[in-house]
């Protein structure tokens, strides 16, 4: 089965709907079988409802694919009147997992396990080059192609601009679908440089000089003292300024 999502949103609204989608209570799919020649279907018709909800949540452009494993050759389970489908806790359909299968009204309760496999297909920011651990990315370091989100757990980077401002945490390779774990945001000062502190309220703004006493990420909090000795938590603008909120 697969399933079509259109809509263009930030990584970020993505890995924050696969993150809460562990903590998601899917429909349960239930019925009477009689052994266990019966459960793949009642499996897959659970899948194909779990992931069509999954494609709402995810908000961006991708294609839901889902592969069922078996189960163990070797089981003989008991007739059922009543099994149902459902997902682990602490899992989710998203790349390699399992579903589970339990026996809610029979002489013999059982619980069982069914391998699945699941693919996301949709674009991505992919490396046309190597890039070294902590330089910074270029446009010409990147394209956009088709990839598997779900063939690793970090969610992968589709907004037009994930990439700037980041540099590689660690040696990455070309060909690799660049994810949220493989890069960081710039240092842009260290302790102790000098920087222009923004104080901003309503209505006003003021502006003054002090010195950092943590390094600087943009976008991030950093502790800086005033020429009066105060010590201030402000977010990191660029490598000179600072911003406060009043």
């Amino acid at each position: 089965m697969q399933v079509n999502q259109t809509g263009r949103t930030m990584w970020t609204r993505a890995a924050l709907a696969l993150l809460a989608w562990t903590c998601v209570q899917l429909p349960a799919q239930a019925q009477a079988v009689s052994g266990e020649a019966q459960l793949p279907a009642l499996a897959q018709r659970w899948v194909d409802q779990a992931l069509s909800t999954q494609a709402t949540r995810i908000g961006q452009p991708v294609r839901l694919q889902a592969t069922l494993g078996a189960l163990d050759s070797r089981l003989k389970l008991a007739p059922c009147a009543r099994v149902e489908a459902y997902l682990p806790p602490g899992s989710r359909l998203w790349g390699q997992g399992r579903i589970g299968l339990r026996c809610l009204d029979g002489a013999v309760r059982w619980n069982v396990f069914m391998p699945v496999s699941v693919k996301a297909t949709g674009s991505a920011w992919v490396l046309r080059r190597d890039v070294a651990p902590g330089r910074a990315l270029e446009a010409d370091d990147v394209m956009l192609a088709e990839v598997d989100w779900a063939a690793e757990p970090s969610p992968a980077l589709a907004g037009p601009g994930d990439w700037q401002g980041q540099v590689a945490a660690r040696a990455l390779g070309t060909g690799q679908t660049l994810r949220q774990n493989m890069v960081r945001p710039a240092q842009v000062f260290q302790a102790g440089a000098q920087v222009r502190v923004l104080v901003q309220g309503g209505g006003f703004q003021i502006s003054s000089q002090a010195q950092a006493l943590s390094p600087g990420v943009v976008g991030q909090l950093a502790k800086v003292r005033m020429d009066s000795g105060r010590v201030l938590t402000a977010t990191v603008l660029d490598a000179r300024t600072v911003q406060v909120e009043m």
